[in-house]
């Protein structure tokens, strides 16, 4: 056989070697299992529509104030005000939902959330007066997380109904993924739309809009009823009964440290994202193209949708404590090259670099942090981490406000990469604590 064969051989059998390790590192099959569950369609779309409204809620109430000649500064503060309370009042809803169940609490607490809604339109549509505001964004807070509540549920029927579900090959991290890229299609859908309803129809429009979406899903979620968590379910058994004189367990953030570590984690995240949305729309306003805004925020979430799923697909070899330490090494160096941007060019390398390790670093903290907690308590566990998330997006804005207004928009992007490096030095500090739960 002449030479050129044998190196046509080589490099197809080459090839092969490598198609094969790719195939046993990555598979998108994983999936089909969570989409052949025709019985969690109706909650996974309920709590879809519910996401659209949590994710434009800061932005919305933005939207609406400002176009109605509010000052940024009062628009911020209600905002701030709704935030803080999903923050403060959100968990121990989850707590409520875990141990009394989700068709029992998630319709009182989205009535008062909707409630709430309603004040703040009403403020808004008759000119009612400002301090009406603080307790619409109050009970706004007790909105039930769906997220959480999707993943709660998930993790139900993988782990105590996977005989009757038929997803008895399903691993939590594939349906977390799947969560996640749902997650990041309303954060794509629900600011954007908040924006544009509240500019082109009128500025209440946009809540408007989120609201009913809210309703409707809740209506789905609750409608599913053969996919709702038994009260106290243990993992794989029966459902556990309660025992008779015992007290309340503590919350989750006193009483576990994993979930403290993954807290502060998000928040330090929630601030970097808080900082960095800040001072682009400064950054992109000096170099006199504002347009530079939107596309980076719709670029970062095309990006994350895209990792998660195939981060969802791949199989890594290293353990969920290695996996959770480089996630977090992966997006905290990545942003931190914030710290060198002094160009467009060199800031979108950098955010749109960083967004390839934003699905993994959320689904990875996710399985964490089931891994960390009792089953019958996920909801609660998922909601604290992401009250760590909103308390860094509604304390953000104020840091970046102060170093922009001070030094200029670069100035707020180092801000964001301090936080940035705050991420993978708790991480490495606080590994030994995290691996308690994970041996």
């Amino acid at each position: 056989m002449p030479a050129c064969l044998y190196m046509v051989w080589d490099c197809t059998a080459a090839h092969a070697r490598v198609d094969r390790r790719m195939a046993t590192l990555i598979d998108i099959s994983v999936y089909k299992p969570v989409l052949a569950v025709r019985q969690a369609w109706r909650f996974d779309l309920g709590a879809a529509l519910m996401r659209i409204f949590t994710c434009m809620v800061t932005i919305g109430s933005v939207s609406m104030l400002t176009l109605m000649g509010y000052s940024a500064l009062k628009a911020g503060i209600v905002s701030s005000v709704c935030a803080l309370a999903v923050f403060l009042v959100s968990p121990r809803v989850s707590r409520l939902i875990d141990e009394r169940g989700q068709s029992r609490v998630v319709p009182w607490a989205a009535a008062i959330a909707l409630a709430g809604l309603a004040l703040m339109l009403a403020t808004a549509s008759l000119g009612l007066p400002y301090w009406l505001y603080f307790p619409a964004g109050i009970a706004m807070g007790f909105a039930p997380n769906p997220g959480a509540i999707a993943r709660a549920r998930w993790t139900y029927l993988v782990k105590a109904r996977a005989h009757d579900f038929g997803v008895g090959s399903v691993s939590i991290k594939t349906v977390f993924s799947y969560e996640g890229v749902i997650d990041d299609i309303a954060f794509m859908i629900g600011p954007a739309a908040s924006v544009a309803l509240a500019a082109g129809i009128a500025p209440a429009a946009g809540l408007a809009f989120g609201g009913a979406c809210y309703l409707i899903g809740c209506a789905l979620l609750l409608s599913s009823r053969s996919t709702e968590p038994a009260e106290g379910w243990a993992d794989g058994s029966e459902p556990a009964q309660p025992t008779a004189g015992a007290e309340r367990p503590a919350s989750l953030f006193v009483a576990c440290p994993q979930v403290r570590v993954l807290f502060f984690l998000m928040l330090f995240l929630g601030a970097l994202y808080g900082v960095l949305d800040t001072s682009t729309v400064t950054f992109a306003q000096e170099l006199g193209f504002p347009i530079i805004a939107s596309i980076s925020l719709v670029l970062q979430a095309s990006i994350s949708v895209v990792s998660g799923m195939v981060f969802g697909a791949m199989r890594p070899r290293a353990s969920l404590l290695r996996q959770f330490v480089a996630v977090c090494c992966l997006i905290g160096g990545a942003y931190c090259g914030l710290f060198l941007v002094r160009g467009v060019a060199s800031f979108f390398v950098v955010v749109c670099a960083a967004a390839l390790f934003y699905a993994p670093f959320l689904i990875t903290l996710n399985t964490v942090c089931e891994a960390s907690v009792p089953g019958a308590r996920l909801t609660e566990g998922i909601t604290w981490i992401n009250a760590g998330m909103t308390f860094g997006l509604a304390v953000g804005p104020t840091v970046a406000g102060v170093f922009v207004d001070m030094y200029g928009s670069i100035a707020g992007l180092n801000t964001a990469a301090v936080f940035a490096l705050m991420i993978p030095l708790t991480a490495l500090a606080c590994a030994r604590i995290v691996r308690r739960a994970l041996a």
